[in-house]
Order: C-alpha cells, then structure tokens, then sequence
C-alpha cells in the first residue's frame, strides 16, 4: 500500500476520467483518505494545503503550478500520475497535432516544474516504470470497477424533421435525468443535437443512420421507453403513427403525445401512456415509468399484442 503524509487528498484532474477511476482513486480510498476532486479552475484555500496532498492526474496546468509555487510549504505533498507517456514529446509523434499540443502544455512542459519540486511519479505500467527508473518511479496496476447498476434507456430516435421537438424535449430530459439517476437517454442527432445534449449526465448522441443500419441499431438490446412527442405543427398534423411500431419493436413502453394520431392506435395506461404535451407531464411519466419494471412489462405485453392486431387488420384491409 502507498503510505500518505496527510488525511486530505486534493485530486486536479481535466474532469472525470479512466485514469482516476482504474489507477489513482483505488489508491486513495484504499487508504482511507478524504478525496477532494478539484478541476483546473479549483483551487483550495492555501491553508488547507498544510499537511495534505495534491496529486495531478495526467496534466499540470500552469495556473496550478504557479500557485503551488506561491503557497505550497515543505507539508505539502505532490504526486504526478500518468497511465501514457506524456512527458516525452517524442513519445507522440503520429498522432494528431492538436493532441500533441495539448500533452506539450499541459505535461511536458512541466516536467522540469515537477522535477525541481522533487514532485513523487506513478506511473501505470512496467515500461513507463523503467524508462523513469531515474526518478523512483512507483508502479500503480488498474483496479476494476465495480459492475455498474443497469439503467433504464430512454430513448428519441426522431429525424431532422423533428427539430422542434428535439429542442422541446431538452429540459425534459434534463430534469428526468435529475430527479433519476438510473435513467439514461439515447437521442439520433447531427452536431447541432450533440451541441445541445452534450453537458447532460448519462446522454448518448448518435449519428443519423441509413435505415437499413437504423434497423439494425433498433435492434440491439436494452431500451426501456421510447418517446414520441407531437408538437402542433402544420407538418405534424399529417404524420403516421409508425413510432408505435417502431418503439414496440425495440422492446420498449412508448409515451406518446395525446390528442395526436397517436391516440388512434395507443390505449392509454394499456399499451402506452398518453400524454398532453405539458413539460411536466412528460417528465413526470419517465420517471414514474423507469421506476415500475412490472408496469413496464405489463404494458409491453399489451403493445405488442395490439403490434399484431394492427399487422392483421391491415393485411386483411
């Protein structure tokens, strides 16, 4: 075990991460250390810094580094830990300029900063162990994680036609997200959704697809509700029902737009819930909806049996 010389462990990292999460954490938490998590731009009071511990992850930023200068007393622990080779410019080469220029000023440039400081070194594997022998270098081995809870999968899986109301759904889903933590949310999009979901928890953008590809991705496993809102619009007022179908193919509940086409075909609280096109309402059926398995199965059952009443009469019509 790694032997601290404070209780208190300041943790400055890009954001939530791998790196922390396989290699740095297990260490600190092994040892029964208070972690307190600081992006670059926090910092704590220089008080608190008597006794403890700061260890960077990957990256030093130079505000920190300058700060450290200023403040940090002989108490003051330092640890740098990288799981790649960012300290040796060289080490990159190949890889994207952009990348290269990020490892440059955010680590290699502090690597006379981290020896000067007498800074200890961890390091993820042997072969970095050995080529930075020279600093007594200490070997971390990654810790797996614990098997993560499953999540209900929301998911919109509307076209490019559907702008407004990939827009409306945007607080929704924020505040479902909220109010549930086992809730995810999958949305088909262009840059412009990704640009509009990316600072949400649990949020997976994907790329429009060719149906035939869509068909297949609809196919894979996992999906608990499907959305299907309806604003009132001109071009809404001549769609189709086929999100029944394809929300019930993907093995999901449907929450559809009430007073809509859907109406026709979904029973409410049967095969599907119905909902105004209130904010709240919606919000307030995910999360009811991701909290109630058996109601979730109970209402599938039913959809796919209206799924294939639907398929009959039609054939017959």
């Amino acid at each position: 075990m790694i032997h601290f010389s404070g209780r208190t462990v300041y943790l400055v990292e890009e954001g939530a991460n791998p790196s922390t999460e396989y290699f740095v954490l297990p260490q600190l938490n092994e040892a029964g250390l208070r972690v307190v998590r600081c992006h670059f731009e926090h910092r704590p009071d220089p008080v608190d810094l008597v006794g403890a511990t700061v260890v960077f992850v990957r990256y030093v930023p130079a505000a920190w580094a300058k700060w450290l200068d200023r403040v940090a007393t002989e108490s003051t622990e330092i640890i740098f830990f990288m799981d790649d080779d960012v300290l040796d410019v060289r080490a990159s080469a190949g890889m994207p300029l952009r990348y290269r220029f990020k490892l440059l000023r955010l680590a290699a440039q502090r690597k006379r900063w981290l020896q000067r400081r007498h800074v200890q070194l961890w390091v993820s594997t042997p072969y970095l162990q050995r080529k930075y022998a020279d600093w007594d270098a200490q070997l971390l081995l990654p810790t797996p994680l614990p098997k993560p809870q499953p999540l209900c999968r929301v998911f919109y899986h509307g076209s490019a036609s559907h702008a407004a109301e990939v827009r409306w759904l945007r607080p929704i889903i924020a505040e479902a997200l909220e109010c549930e933590p086992q809730l995810s949310f999958e949305i088909v999009g262009n840059w412009r959704v990704y640009r509009m979901y990316r600072d949400l928890p649990r949020v997976s953008i994907v790329h429009p697809m060719k149906w035939s590809n869509f068909q297949s991705f609809a196919a894979t496993p996992g999906r608990c509700i499907g959305l299907a809102p309806l604003l009132d619009l001109p071009f809404n007022h001549a769609r189709s029902y086929t999100k029944f179908f394809d929300i019930t193919r993907c093995g999901a509940v449907g929450i559809y737009a009430a007073h809509s086409i859907y109406a026709d075909v979904v029973t409410h609280d049967v095969d599907g819930i119905l909902a105004t096109m209130e904010p709240s309402a919606w919000v307030e059926a995910i999360v009811q909806l991701s909290r109630d398995s058996q109601r979730r199965l109970a209402l599938l059952d039913n959809a796919e049996i209206k799924l294939d009443q639907l398929v009959k009469s039609t054939l017959r019509g």
